[in-house]
């Protein structure tokens, strides 16, 4: 064996010990959540999966409706990442495509935005719900979305390195419109930024907790994560396969949506390529 392919050998063999090591915890999830509180606290690792599977859902279900907060996190983060993720897009095409009055100023805003967490102003948006009537609805965790300056920015610094400006003349010249233009040239160049966005955005507002929190108060509208930080008080924490199989629930659908959407990411990074 040559000394490159001796290399290469051991790359992938590093690289295929790192995989197995970072599935390890999701695999040792899903076995727990098979297993009765006293085989976990009795045999501790094993990679073999038990027979409790049932009894802990029945327990599970029994102290919550665990999958209406399911579909509730599930409508309430598909809401967030179309919205973030279309409204982002055509305010990062104006930003890159369009010379304007304050451009840099807005632009300049944006950058500050991303530096000041949301916490500090949780208090006043709390007023601000509250005197709009919004408290106990989705609106206050679906309407911000719309804003989102981390993705705008990077949106618009991919666009800017991407898109080419004789495109869009072109398209103008042969009489197509603003909104012809974003959606049928620009947005197939920005598939590899909306698909890495999309999957961020999307893992953000299902695992976003202190803000569904605050502002719902029926438990039949909880999402998922509220519930689950409910199960930490209650009788369920006794059960250590219960917990684990509604952790299993919880993260399931973040690791769908970043299988399906990665390869957007990879069909797409050549999507409107333009020869020099």
């Amino acid at each position: 064996m040559t000394k490159r392919g001796m290399v290469k050998v051991i790359i992938y063999t590093a690289l295929i010990l790192l995989a197995v090591i970072s599935l390890i915890p999701f695999y040792m999830m899903i076995i727990n959540a098979t297993r009765s509180n006293g085989e976990i606290l009795r045999q501790g690792f094993t990679l073999i999966p038990s027979g409790s599977l049932k009894d802990n859902y029945e327990v599970l279900i029994s102290y919550m409706n665990v999958w209406r907060g399911f579909f509730n996190s599930l409508f309430v983060a598909v809401s967030v990442t179309i919205l973030s993720s279309y409204f982002s897009a055509l305010t990062a095409y104006g930003f890159a495509m369009y010379n304007f009055k304050g451009k840099n100023i807005l632009f300049v805003t944006i950058l500050v935005l991303m530096m000041v967490p949301g916490q500090l102003g949780l208090i006043g948006f709390f007023d601000l719900i509250k005197t709009l009537g919004f408290l106990d609805t989705y609106i206050p965790l679906i309407l911000p979305s719309i804003a989102a300056p981390f993705v705008v920015f990077f949106m618009r610094q991919f666009l800017v390195t991407t898109l080419h400006m004789s495109l869009v003349e072109a398209a103008r010249i042969d009489g197509a419109s603003e909104l012809h233009i974003f959606h049928r040239i620009a947005m197939p160049i920005m598939m590899p930024a909306i698909a890495t966005m999309a999957i961020f955005t999307f893992i953000g507002s299902w695992n976003n907790y202190i803000l569904p929190l605050v502002v719902l108060f029926s438990p039949e509208k909880y999402t998922l994560p509220v519930m689950m930080g409910a199960l930490r008080g209650s009788q369920v924490a006794q059960n250590l396969g219960a917990m684990y199989l509604g952790i299993a629930i919880s993260v399931i659908p973040i690791m769908i949506a970043f299988l399906f959407l990665s390869k957007y990411i990879i069909s797409s990074i050549s999507a409107g390529a333009v020869k020099e």
